[in-house]
């Protein structure tokens, strides 16, 4: 009986708090920094928040936000330098949203966690890339966006990111220090209990 009270304890908090799977396609917006130049590229998006507390006006959310972009190309007149990089983050946070039960419902968020950069295997000048494949950083983000409710349970989502990450083996030396990746996207979000 008492496992049973305990069970029922935990569940009901859960089944009692709303869930929002986001889905999203976006632009990495194109950045330079001394003597090289990141391009843009396109980044899928994935999100699963679920709220904390709701006071009517504003809610707070605990939130995972996984974002992947397949390529971006480098330009440098540095001829060693890496010819192209991928790009996964993985940064849980949290989410300040405003107006949750309305039909138009502004957000801010921040967050930390994890990035990956998958360095091409040749370099600028076609010689093979002797930086190591993959590289783990630290990255921190934050950002804040839009959901305008279609329905009960599905909205549209206009967003902007900013990752604060370590930087990509480039190859360049000189080049040290942290990079931002901003991120602009579009999508739509589910929520459920």
């Amino acid at each position: 009986m008492k496992t049973l009270a305990l069970c029922l304890f935990i569940a009901l908090p859960l089944v009692a708090q709303q869930h929002e799977l986001g889905f999203q396609l976006g632009r990495m917006v194109a950045n330079s920094r001394e003597s090289v130049r990141l391009g843009s590229g396109t980044s899928f998006q994935f999100n699963y928040a679920y709220r904390l507390a709701d006071v009517g006006k504003a809610a707070l959310y605990g939130e995972t936000h996984f974002l992947a972009n397949p390529q971006r190309i480098v330009a440098s007149g540095f001829p060693a330098a890496t010819r192209d990089v991928a790009t996964i983050f993985l940064t849980p946070g949290l989410k300040l949203k405003l107006f949750p039960k309305g039909r138009v419902s502004p957000y801010a968020m921040a967050g930390g966690g994890w990035a990956v950069f998958e360095q091409s295997t040749s370099q600028l000048n076609g010689q093979p890339n002797p930086a190591p494949r993959t590289v783990n950083k630290g990255a921190f983000v934050y950002g804040g966006g839009v959901d305008f409710q279609v329905v009960r349970r599905f909205a549209l989502r206009a967003e902007i990111r900013d990752f604060y990450s370590g930087s990509p083996a480039y190859n360049i030396p000189a080049l040290t220090g942290g990079q931002r990746n901003v991120v602009v996207s579009g999508g739509f979000v589910v929520a459920f209990h």
